[in-house]
């Protein structure tokens, strides 16, 4: 190969830095006939994931009882006083097998599964995500048609093959392009309320070396290998991604809604970077998700409290020591589930805490939550084994008509994706089909 046409590893990791140092934005390209007519008389429903990793103790999580007679499990007892407002659904699962594969089913139903061509090169493939599908469909409404928010980069290495790096993320915008959160939360603010001259002023200068990068990248693909040729268009399909991102900074887009919220969030900018502990910079990406969904900028949000496979050190929970995912190893010793039931239960408690934001603010004749479905959601049952049926689901909120306050109890290893598309549905979209769903659930 010509040795003149080979891109700077200087070049490459400008414009990885320049992927970083840009707020989140999504590209805004829903299809005008798919997109529905903003009521103004009545507030718009919103969708919101959370998702813990590494999965939970059975024991510890399984609730008594079924109907609107059951009992909060040890770890679901955070959520005690919201009652009327969660539901709790048994029985939905998946076919994936490993922490990656889970991970990246949660929101398409779809395990990634790992295709490689004659040069072996990993090529992952399935579904598109619900929360990407919905911005899709009615994300034009605002002016971000989703957002994507999380609390730790992604991480190296790999499990059967599959990168790791993989389970960063639950949103997919198509088979193999995977959508990464924003952990900056300064750089999240900004996004919201706009950002500084300076920041358009970088914005532009990125432009201009992106600019750089793909041209110079298209005389590259002509004098590769195959090989090559693949690892290169991944990388350009990242770059093509950042590109999306400058282009909205510089010319960002007007809500096209005629909901006018009814109050303003009050909330000082964040610090420049990442805050030091994991518990502080999950609550302040809460604040800002509250925030994007109380202004109207978006009506889709996934925050990911963890990626999956994270090893995040819990040591500042008493009686707490290791990571978590050496601890969801448990042998069903007790010195293990006990931190593990410790461990899941704090997360839930960050799930009831997002819960009485939304339900605090006014909507008029109802509040946020009770316009929302905010699903709660584990990529495994129990990270003993790897289990991924049966998983740990929670949806709460009244959008679209669902009817908390129960235990839903379906059939045994109904597929998540069926909660997929009554999502879908009770969000406004016309669908009979969501990737691998069999049918609907009765929310």
């Amino acid at each position: 190969m010509n040795r003149k046409w080979q891109i700077s590893r200087r070049a490459v990791l400008r414009g990885a830095a320049a992927s970083v140092s840009l707020p989140l934005l999504e590209v805004m390209s829903p299809a005008a006939s798919t997109r529905l007519t903003a009521n103004s008389a009545a507030p718009p429903k919103r969708f919101v994931c959370l998702f813990q990793p590494n999965g939970v103790y059975p024991k510890a999580w399984d609730v008594k009882g079924t109907g609107k007679n059951f009992e909060f499990s040890t770890i679901l007892e955070p959520l005690s006083g919201l009652r009327e407002d969660v539901l709790v659904v048994s029985n939905l699962g998946t076919p994936a097998k490993g922490h990656v594969p889970a991970t990246t089913a949660i929101l398409t139903g779809t395990p990634l599964q790992n295709v490689n061509d004659l040069q072996a090169v990993t090529v992952p493939k399935m579904g598109i995500s619900l929360d990407q599908f919905l911005a899709q469909k009615i994300g034009g409404e605002t002016r971000l048609p989703s957002m994507q928010l999380g609390t730790e980069p992604p991480r190296s290495g790999g499990e059967n093959n599959l990168p790791v790096s993989f389970a960063s993320t639950v949103s997919w915008s198509g088979p193999s392009t995977k959508v990464d959160p924003e952990i900056n939360p300064r750089a999240v603010f900004d996004r919201l309320f706009g950002s500084k001259q300076n920041a358009r002023e970088q914005a532009a200068e990125n432009k201009r070396l992106v600019d750089r990068i793909l041209e110079d990248s298209k005389r590259l693909m002509r004098q590769v290998s195959s090989t090559d040729k693949q690892k290169l268009d991944e990388y350009l399909t990242a770059v093509h991604d950042v590109d999306k991102r400058i282009d909205d900074t510089l010319n960002p887009k007007q809500r096209a809604s005629a909901w006018t919220p009814k109050s303003k969030p009050s909330l000082a900018a964040p610090e420049d970077g990442i805050p030091s502990t994991r518990d502080i910079h999950l609550r302040i990406m809460m604040d800002l998700l509250v925030a994007a969904l109380q202004t109207d900028s978006t009506r889709i949000v996934t925050q990911m409290m963890a990626h999956g496979f994270s090893r995040q050190n819990f040591s500042f929970l008493e009686g707490v020591k290791g990571d978590h995912h050496s601890i969801s190893h448990h042998r069903e010793q007790p010195e293990l589930t006990k931190p593990y039931t410790t461990i899941s239960r704090w997360y839930i408690s960050q799930y009831a805490y997002l819960l009485e934001k939304m339900k605090a603010i006014d909507e008029g004749d109802s509040n946020m939550l009770d316009n929302s479905i905010v699903l709660f959601a584990c990529e495994l049952r129990d990270g003993n084994g790897h289990i991924t049926k049966n998983l740990p689901i929670v949806v709460s909120g009244h959008g679209g008509g669902i009817r908390p306050g129960r235990h839903l109890e379906l059939p045994v290893n109904t597929p998540l994706a069926n909660l997929h598309l009554t999502i879908a549905q009770r969000m406004g979209v016309v669908t009979d089909k969501f990737n691998t769903s069999t049918g609907t659930i009765d929310l």
